[in-house]
């Protein structure tokens, strides 16, 4: 039996855990709200969905509690996986109205239902791979290839549905861009946070595409033992990694705007602005439609980032 700490299951556990301790901190410097949860339940369901995975495939315990641990681990790892769509959801269905809303919600949910089943199938399948007794770290086992199948489904759906979510979310952004006030700097806010959107969507799409190609070639069980084995890996070992790029986004957005956050509700409600920015009047051009920008700050204020 192998040991815990030699082999990267470890690795990947311990980097759940330090990064569910680095969100908790935050929670601390933050108001807390759904959208900083979010990576502390990613990673927490990262750690244990790592640790039962040791249980089940590198043990030599009972062949029922290995089936139950490998349950586990997909149950887990579909909270991981699925979960990190979720930090754009939280922004959009505080953001989006009428058609788009109805839009975006339809899809999203249509993704989520197709993770859901993929995942349980691929749960099945792996337990009874359990169960035969010919599951082996190191050969092919008799469900392998169904398994291999559903995965590149399953992370092929992780790509698209934060392609979708990131469509709305940009184009929402960039809308925001383009009609704040040139001289505000609520338009930096803006700018800003497109910019990170961006970057962070980018980002997880290549995970998911690169782990969609890879996962195809896997040919054992758990055990990376091909190159494409150990490039899956490595792209995995980056998905564990991304809470932390959540709590940047969420910290440095924060500070961001703590300093212009006078001037920009001064920019879209004069009258709840300080006296002695009443009387500047720097803009060349109507206001932008208050209710759509207010229910962005709105949202931005009670959420900590957006």
């Amino acid at each position: 039996m192998a040991t815990y700490f030699e082999l990267s299951w470890s690795i990947l556990s311990s980097i759940g855990l330090f990064v569910t301790f680095v969100g908790i901190w935050a929670i601390f410097i933050t108001r807390p709200s759904p959208l900083t949860y979010i990576p502390i339940v990613v990673s927490v369901s990262c750690a244990i969905a790592n640790g039962a995975c040791y249980y089940a495939f590198y043990t030599d315990h009972a062949t029922r509690n290995r089936a139950a641990a490998s349950g586990i681990a997909d149950i887990f790892w579909l909270i991981q996986e699925a979960g990190l769509s979720f930090y754009s959801y939280q922004i959009l269905i505080h953001t989006l109205r009428d058609t788009s809303r109805r839009a975006f919600l339809a899809v999203f949910w249509f993704f989520m239902v197709a993770l859901l089943s993929l995942r349980v199938a691929i749960l099945v399948f792996r337990v009874l791979e359990i169960n035969s007794g010919s599951s082996t770290l190191n050969s092919t086992g008799p469900y392998q290839h169904q398994v291999g199948h559903l995965h590149v489904g399953y992370f092929t759906t992780i790509a698209l549905v934060e392609t979708w979510s990131s469509f709305f979310l940009i184009r929402l952004l960039h809308n925001a861009y383009r009609v704040s006030p040139k001289l505000s700097s609520t338009r930096h806010v803006f700018r800003f946070l497109l910019r990170t959107t961006e970057i962070r969507v980018a980002s997880l799409c290549f995970i998911g595409i690169t782990r969609a190609v890879t996962y195809s070639w896997q040919v054992t069980s758990q055990s990376a033992t091909t190159v494409a084995g150990q490039i899956d890996r490595f792209a995995y070992t980056m998905e564990c990694l991304f809470p932390l790029v959540m709590l940047i986004d969420i910290l440095a957005s924060k500070k961001f705007s703590a300093g212009t956050q006078l001037e920009s509700f001064s920019a879209f409600d004069p009258a709840a602005s300080p006296i002695r920015y009443r009387n500047i009047h720097t803009h060349t051009e109507p206001l932008p439609p208050v209710p759509r920008h207010t229910a962005w700050i709105s949202a931005r204020r009670g959420y900590g980032s957006t």
